[in-house]
């Protein structure tokens, strides 16, 4: 362990090689591209691209490939060797146009109607503000992806487009309450990543967990996590193992992982890093779930990163933790040790605030997902609802300025633990609510609704446009304002009173917050469709329009994209179930009842006083449930193929595959599993949730 330090970052491109590796007027003017987003000249870029590959080369690189994040919700990559023809051999080379622009071909992937198939070409390029890094014998260079004709085609340049966004309008604003000295300000965000370890061989005879992510069948253990014994429990050394390895991987790579432990379910885990700047923590979270994934499988393991692979046990989210740092150092959210008088931290607190309740649909539109669909709302996740967790002490505070009384901090209080030996220790001023979708944790927003596969980028860049908004309304308010605490001070006020209703400190899991969630305007949107009705309402267009962070069409495809991939998953689903069904588990339980039958049979003709009854009964059960599931499996072949109905209407497509495709393969499981339950395990064909949940 005493080598972690040297270790960290050992794979990174990062300001410390650039520092060794590049001239001092490169390495500067590099910095100022990174800093103030000037243009970077195609000389500096050379000069770059040269040390580059000189430093990939010293590792064994033999390729790069421009890494990039289309709208498939993973990554991709086109890897190009570096040799160029010399003479009779090669030399290794690599230009600051190559490193600047890539041309993988974009004809298939999803572009939500922007570019037809025949309309290849596509441009990836250079992100110089995430370092590159060293993977597996390759230079990965992190880049945006767009169009031939300049369509945005990722999730990442919306984000950088935010975070451009969202510090002009905070630097603005703080400039007009006084705060010249802060000249920029970046988003952080810390996502926190809950996964599943299952062994290889069992995943290896489940068709619907290779090709959906999740079991389409398969009846509830006799235990599960009713007991709370894997939470935080002893670490199994196969896990340990492998969970050893995984960090000191992302280490190499500059991924700022810092706790693991067990999650809720058994064989659920998580992992949770330092906090980063928005963009280059999409990045390492995309990293980290891919080297999840090869590290698993060198330890015979398999990683699910599905949002509920098993039914009955917690499905897996990522807790997306935000903040706003300004380049001072200090934190725009902490609220200070007198937050009463701390005008700052209440002017962006207000904005959050007006940008949660005015933008609800939107955030909950981030985190729709045909896998979160199965968490939301449950009790294992924070409900379809958003509202925003403040805590007792913020919460009166809020308050107190809504009612214009002075406000009093009780400050920390003393925990005495009873025990002379144990020291007493300064509790927090509020508890933490693990049921709130959107809440406030000392000095950052968790936003808990993410689902575990889910790119961060998305919420993230419609969280920072919309703070950007609700910050550029203010300065408009604010300017030109005789006196500016006074006019803070109302603006607060009036934010505080007019969006109350969007916040909420009790149990969100409680039937009675769904009637007073209705009551306060909050919306409830249960599924995806749900959710992607409100997507193209005007206001979230114009939201995004207006400040330069996609165009109508770019936001117009993004919801096709959505609305396209939620059916194909649960068509592929609908298919893998109607595979599952009449290929293994008709045939299976056939055998059987045959083998019952025989065996009945072979006593009767034994001798007629030779008792039959649970033969016969079994025979009967699992013969009327047979009957009914080769019906339900029939039912679900027929939904599939009237589904191509309604697919001109991408909405209504999504509603029928979420109202019908998907009530049918409920129905279709539940008699599935019942029939597990009585067959006997060398007839059924699928390992059981026993052997998946506790086989490692």
């Amino acid at each position: 362990m005493s080598k972690v330090p040297e270790m960290f970052g050992s794979m990174v491109f990062n300001d410390r090689k650039m520092q060794e590796r590049l001239p001092k007027s490169t390495y500067k003017a590099l910095k100022k591209t990174v800093q103030d987003g000037e243009p970077i000249d195609l000389s500096v870029a050379n000069v770059v691209a040269n040390a580059m590959k000189d430093w990939a080369i010293e590792l064994g690189c033999t390729h790069y490939t421009h890494w990039f994040q289309p709208m498939t919700g993973v990554t991709a990559e086109k890897h190009d060797s570096f040799i160029q023809p010399n003479g009779d051999g090669v030399i290794m080379e690599f230009s600051g146009k190559e490193l600047i622009k890539g041309e993988p071909d974009a004809s298939s992937f999803p572009s939500g109607g922007i570019r037809a198939t025949f309309e290849a070409r596509g441009y990836t390029t250079w992100d110089p503000t995430s370092p590159a890094f060293v993977r597996d014998g390759t230079l990965y260079i992190p880049t945006a992806f767009c169009s031939y004709t300049g369509e945005v085609l990722d999730k990442k340049t919306p984000l950088l487009r935010s975070m451009e966004r969202i510090s002009n309008e905070a630097v603005k604003l703080l400039h007009l309450i006084g705060r010249t000295d802060i000249t920029r300000v970046v988003t952080t965000v810390g996502p926190e990543q809950e996964y599943f370890l299952i062994d290889r061989e069992m995943y290896n005879r489940r068709e619907d967990l290779k090709l959906t992510g999740r079991t389409l069948f398969g009846a509830k253990a006799p235990k599960g996590q009713e007991l709370d014994d894997h939470y935080f429990g002893s670490i199994k050394t196969r896990v340990a193992a492998f969970m050893r390895e995984l960090d000191e991987e992302l280490w190499k790579l500059g991924v700022l992982a810092k706790t693991k432990h067990n999650e809720v379910a058994p064989s659920q885990h998580e992992l949770a890093p330092i906090f980063s700047t928005s963009n280059i923590a999409t990045d390492h979270n995309e990293l980290t779930m891919e080297i999840m994934k090869k590290i698993a499988e060198k330890h015979g393991l398999v990683c699910l990163l599905h949002e509920k692979p098993f039914a009955g046990v917690n499905g897996s989210g990522k807790h997306n933790n935000w903040s706003l740092s300004a380049n001072t150092g200090e934190n725009l959210l902490k609220p200070g040790k007198h937050p009463e008088t701390n005008l700052q931290f209440q002017l962006f607190l207000a904005a959050v605030v007006k940008a949660v309740h005015e933008y609800q649909d939107l955030l909950r539109i981030t985190v729709a997902s045909a896998g979160n669909d199965h968490r939301l709302g449950a009790h294992e996740a924070p409900p379809a609802i958003i509202s925003m967790y403040l805590g007792d002490d913020l919460g009166a505070l809020v308050d107190a300025i809504i009612e214009g009384v002075d406000y009093v901090s009780p400050g920390k209080l003393k925990v005495e633990t009873g025990v002379d030996v144990l020291p007493d220790f300064r509790k927090d001023t509020s508890d933490r609510n693990r049921t709130s979708p959107f809440a406030f944790t000392g000095n950052k927003f968790e936003f808990r609704a993410l689902g575990s596969s889910l790119n961060i980028a998305c919420p993230n860049y419609m969280l920072n446009t919309m703070v950007a908004e609700e910050l550029s309304q203010f300065s408009e308010e604010l300017e030109g304002a005789e006196d500016m605490d006074s006019a803070v001070k109302a603006l607060v006020k009036r934010v505080f009173t007019e969006h109350k209703d969007i916040i909420f400190n009790g149990d969100n899991y409680a039937e009675e917050w769904v009637e007073e969630a209705k009551r306060r305007g909050l919306l409830n949107l249960k599924s995806l469709p749900d959710a992607f009705a409100h997507f193209m309402d005007k206001k979230n267009v114009d939201l995004f329009v207006k400040h330069n962070i996609c165009t109508a069409a770019e936001f117009r495809a993004r919801y096709e994209i959505e609305m396209e991939t939620y059916c194909k998953q649960l068509n592929i689903e609908a298919l893998t179930m109607i595979d599952m069904a009449k290929k293994n588990i008709t045939p299976a339980v056939t055998a059987f009842v045959r083998e019952l039958t025989e065996t009945a049979l072979a006593k009767k003709a034994l001798s007629a006083a030779i008792p039959t009854s649970v033969e016969e009964e079994l025979i009967m059960s699992l013969s009327n449930k047979l009957v009914c599931f080769v019906k339900k499996t029939s039912e679900l072949e027929e939904a599939v193929i009237k589904a191509s109905e309604y697919s001109a209407d991408g909405l209504e497509y999504a509603r029928y595959f979420r109202n019908t495709v998907f009530a049918i393969m409920q129905e279709l499981r539940a008699v599935g599993d019942s029939m597990e339950t009585e067959t006997a395990a060398d007839f059924w064909p699928y390992p059981s949730y026993s052997e998946l949940l506790f086989g490692v």
